[in-house]
């Protein structure tokens, strides 16, 4: 019996080796399932332990095999239970659907981020906008850096990227650099928002002139209160919302929700035509974001206005091209499109199975990449 190890560097090579299309068609098949709950998934309550310097979380779940996206892991997190404290990376273990033995050990510091990224990006691509030229970014952790990478690659008319922290600290100036170096062809700024939007003082205006001229906004923090208020954001503008995870966090008010929401007079938002752009809210789980998005909780929506991402046809054209004067600058009060993804389970499966089925496919000598132990059980 033998066990592959993947380290975090040999993670790194195997995404690199991804398209976007592929990445996009993990997610999009996931999406569907969990829309479609059948025997074909199985995805229990994540237990916890409680260490004395951390809070250990495991987190099973299974894809049946018959899927592209099939298999079955385990994703273990320890949470520091002390702010101070360094985390430490998840782990995830990848079992064999045969023999029922791990056949991986899978380094996922930036797997949850790769595969929260991939999710947004999907959902750019069906409600959003074809050719975004700004985008503007909240926070300058491991879940912004893979947002921006996908993003940036997939959109090749983006000019500018605004990076919004609430601080100017060294791990968002090493993000800007790391950006730059990487896109040098598109304008990279940062900016801090420490004060909040209510500061009259001149970052306050700098970050209210760059939401009022972009087509995509995304948010990745641990906000109890909005980052910036409706009337900032143009219509037409696509949010996507990855950071609240409980129900007292949240990143946006209640009225850019709403304006999210369609009127009660038009169709459900089921069933999207190229033709036919208009607002929508997606989510990745109802049931998920009903317990745990703080900004939908907050809004008191009626979650049957609520469209999982999985229910949309994911591989028809996308929405129409929208030009400079499909919405007036001036209109903030315009429908918007909004992505909400509180994270599921079964997108870590489908990203560490894809993964591990990258790595056996490549490096010499049939091993593949990473570090194969052949005597494990010896």
């Amino acid at each position: 019996m033998s066990i592959r190890i993947l380290s975090a560097t040999d993670v790194d090579d195997i995404v690199d080796s991804f398209t976007l299309s592929e990445l996009q068609i993990i997610m999009a098949r996931v999406f569907a399932l969990i829309s479609t709950p059948s025997s074909k998934i199985d995805a229990p309550a994540r237990t916890s332990i409680r260490t004395t310097n951390h809070t250990a979380l495991f987190m099973p779940a299974r894809i049946a095999p018959s899927s592209s996206a099939g298999g079955t892991s385990i994703k273990i997190v320890c949470v520091p239970r002390a702010p101070d404290m360094q985390g430490l990376p998840a782990t995830t273990l990848v079992l064999d659907e045969s023999s029922g033995a791990v056949k991986a050990i899978v380094n996922a510091r930036k797997l949850t981020a790769l595969r929260n990224a991939a999710g947004s990006l999907l959902s750019t691509i069906l409600v959003a906008q074809r050719m975004p030229r700004h985008l503007v970014v909240f926070g300058a952790g491991q879940q912004i850096e893979a947002h921006l990478d996908l993003f940036i690659r997939r959109f090749p008319s983006l000019r500018k990227c605004t990076i919004v922290n609430r601080t100017i600290n060294a791990r968002a100036q090493n993000l800007l650099q790391r950006v730059k170096e990487r896109f040098p062809g598109v304008s990279v700024d940062l900016i801090a928002s420490q004060g909040g939007y209510r500061d009259p003082s001149p970052p306050c205006i700098d970050i209210r002139n760059v939401i009022s001229s972009a087509q995509l906004i995304i948010c990745a923090t641990s906000a109890t209160t909005p980052l910036f208020p409706s009337s900032w954001v143009r219509s037409g503008t696509h949010v996507v919302l990855i950071g609240s995870y409980t129900p007292k966090m949240k990143e946006v008010d209640k009225e850019l929700i709403a304006r999210a929401i369609p009127e009660p007079q038009e169709p459900p938002a089921h069933a999207i035509e190229s033709k036919n752009w208009r607002p929508i809210l997606l989510v990745d789980s109802r049931k998920a974001c009903a317990s745990e998005a703080g900004e939908l909780i907050d809004a008191g929506i009626k979650f049957d206005d609520v469209v999982e991402i999985g229910e949309l046809d994911m591989f028809n054209e996308g929405p129409p091209e929208l030009q400079d004067d499909h919405v007036a600058l001036a209109d903030v009060h315009g429908p918007i499109t909004i992505f909400k993804s509180v994270g599921i389970g079964l997108q870590d499966v489908a990203i560490a199975c894809a993964i591990v089925d990258k790595a056996e496919k490549m490096g010499g000598l049939n091993l593949g990449a990473g570090t194969v132990i052949s005597n494990y059980d010896e």
